[in-house]
């Protein structure tokens, strides 16, 4: 039987905490509620940690953001904010800080049980087939039709899929799920252009209604942590590319 998964709500209005508690028990899924910032961290810091978090950025000891800033810095974990901030920047920054991703209040359950499972599928075991018929790319140094366990070699950087790790000049970068996701996408083809929608269909989800604006941000965090925006080229009402400076 497969383990119920876990997961950890961090929410201080009783009333929301309660009704979203009971409908995700209600939809299979094992609850832990915490009403402030330092509970969640240190739920997280427990050996048997949840396998989605589920955040309020509105906590009484912390801003939510920090918190996930935080979490962001041991932990892999998904991470779904729920929040009222509706602005684009408050989403911009969530996702900037490791938030996979992001629900204004009011929401309806069911999508937040699909956000859920959604973020869950995409944490999984990256997978990587084979480009079958394609041509290698320059400066890609895996062969086309290579068995998706080989590191990916681009310049100075080395994306391990099976690993789900990211080395540049052979010292490890912490990504997200997501941001890892997200450039493992870009280097199968490096120097070919991915439309925006083309990211958000294979990276996030094939029915995905969220803003466009969510590759933007977690592109300029991927940029950010390489060290330079020339890695993800930008190109101008299309989409991105990946580079190799």
């Amino acid at each position: 039987m497969t383990p119920a998964v876990r997961v950890l709500l961090v929410e201080d209005d009783p009333g929301v905490a309660a009704s979203v508690e009971e409908g995700l028990r209600a939809a299979g899924f094992v609850v832990d509620a915490v009403t402030t910032g330092a509970a969640a961290l240190a739920a997280l810091a427990e050996g048997a940690g949840p396998d989605v978090v589920v955040l309020d950025l509105g906590l009484p000891d912390a801003d939510g953001q920090d918190v996930c800033r935080t979490i962001r810095v041991t932990s892999s974990v998904p991470v779904v904010v729920v929040s009222a901030r509706g602005d684009e920047v408050d989403r911009v920054l969530a996702l900037e800080f490791g938030a996979d991703d992001y629900l204004v209040k009011p929401f309806g359950l069911r999508e937040l049980v699909a956000r859920i499972r959604a973020v869950l599928r995409r944490a999984g075991p990256a997978s990587d087939p084979p480009l079958a018929g394609a041509t290698a790319s320059a400066g890609s140094t895996r062969p086309v039709g290579e068995a998706s366990s080989a590191p990916q070699v681009i310049g100075r950087l080395t994306v391990d899929r099976r690993a789900q790790r990211v080395l540049l000049d052979g010292e490890e970068i912490r990504l997200t799920a997501k941001e890892f996701d997200l450039l493992a996408y870009l280097c199968e083809d490096p120097g070919a252009v991915r439309r925006r929608a083309e990211i958000l269909e294979n990276v996030w989800d094939a029915h995905w209604y969220g803003p466009t604006k969510t590759v933007d941000a977690h592109v300029a965090a991927i940029r950010k942590k390489l060290g330079s925006a020339a890695w993800i080229e930008a190109v101008r009402g299309v989409g991105f590319r990946m580079g190799a400076p």
